[in-house]
């Protein structure tokens, strides 16, 4: 067995776009950002002209980004960024492959606007920032395999502060239709239309959404910080599917184990979960808590149900779920699933997961 080596990394920084419940639009459920966020987006796009052609991702990460530096007080300092998204430019890309299918021609920042690479680059450009610069790509675990790439940076000593994140923008119609042809997408009712956890459900509920998180990591004490990331976990599984976990959810298995011997193995107080909502993917998950905690399962949660599945962003909006939960103190159940008998007087542990297509489970451990 390795030798168990302490991780202790502030969270000094952190900011989220999410949306604050699922809406209908063409009858279709999503997770779209309030009317107060989108007015934020449009006047942070129309500050700058060069802003003007940019994806709704890139505006996402931007927004994030400058509030949680703000928090974190980096003014001045130079900090690597990791900023990843599972899709990138989805509403930019259909726009010009739509303009090349009518005019035969592509407009001129049709390349340039619709890399992956454009999220950090213009972040780093947006805050003058002259560390590292990366953006990534790994499904729906995006954004955890961005810490786990600025943990792994930081304790190497290359950088001292990283940026860190996901942003998605996802709700096109392309993009909704793909997932559709998956027939895993909800056609169920308001409120809540995605029933993540659910396992008496009898359909699927997958129902996308678009947001961002951003944070700002440093090594070691800090007074400012928000909460620490202490343990980190990830693993690949063999394939079967393309799209689908072992029915045990093999690679989470892993990643969790691994997570909580990165940790020291502290006792976990509550576990926010990758389930999406559909029934063989949420059931996976479950075998696998199941699996590595037996009868001394934590409680469970989960935010698909209020800010539908972001892709990349949302291990981040799983772990400012995580750091908001600490802070208060206070455990936030899924409002459709069974009230838990009695939480913990202090919720000092959480583990979040997240999964993507591919057969790849990442887990992190937050502790206060």
């Amino acid at each position: 067995m390795e030798d168990y080596i302490p991780l202790k990394i502030a969270i000094t920084g952190m900011s989220t776009l999410a949306a604050e419940a699922l809406t209908l639009h063409n009858n279709i459920p999503q997770g779209k950002l309030s009317e107060h966020d989108q007015a934020l987006i449009s006047a942070l796009q129309a500050s700058n002209p060069a802003y003007e052609p940019l994806d709704a991702t890139v505006l996402y990460a931007l927004h994030t980004a400058r509030e949680a530096v703000a928090q974190a007080d980096w003014r001045n300092l130079r900090f690597g960024i990791n900023i990843g998204s599972s899709r990138g430019a989805t509403a930019l890309f259909e726009k010009h492959y739509s303009h090349f299918l009518a005019e035969g021609t592509c407009q001129t920042l049709a390349s340039p606007t619709t890399t992956l690479g454009n999220i950090s680059t213009w972040v780093a450009q947006d805050l003058g920032n002259q560390g590292f610069e990366l953006s990534h790509s790994i499904t729906c675990s995006t954004a955890l395999h961005g810490i786990a790439n600025a943990i792994a940076w930081l304790e190497s000593g290359m950088e001292q502060r990283f940026l860190v994140g996901g942003s998605e923008a996802p709700l096109t119609p392309f993009t909704i239709a793909q997932v559709k042809a998956l027939k895993i997408y909800s056609s169920l009712p308001l409120p809540y239309p995605c029933r993540a956890m659910d396992m008496i459900k009898k359909q699927s509920t997958m129902v996308l959404g678009e947001g961002a998180g951003c944070f700002c990591l440093e090594k070691g004490e800090h007074t400012n910080a928000l909460a620490y990331i202490v343990g980190i976990g990830f693993a690949t599984e063999k394939l079967t599917h393309s799209v689908s976990l072992s029915k045990n959810g093999d690679c989470l298995q892993t990643s969790m184990q691994r997570a909580l011997a990165s940790a020291g193995n502290p006792k976990m107080d509550a576990i926010i979960t990758h389930c999406t909502g559909t029934i063989k993917g949420d059931q996976a998950e479950l075998n696998a808590i199941e699996a590595v905690f037996g009868d001394e399962k934590p409680l469970l949660t989960n935010n698909k149900w209020q800010h539908g599945h972001t892709y990349g962003a949302s291990g981040a909006l799983n772990l400012a779920m995580a750091v908001r939960m600490l802070q208060n103190n206070r455990f936030e159940p899924v409002p459709y699933l069974p009230v838990p008998e009695c939480t913990p007087d202090k919720l000092q542990h959480i583990l979040i997961n997240a999964v993507g297509f591919g057969g790849n489970g990442i887990s992190v451990v937050v502790s206060r």
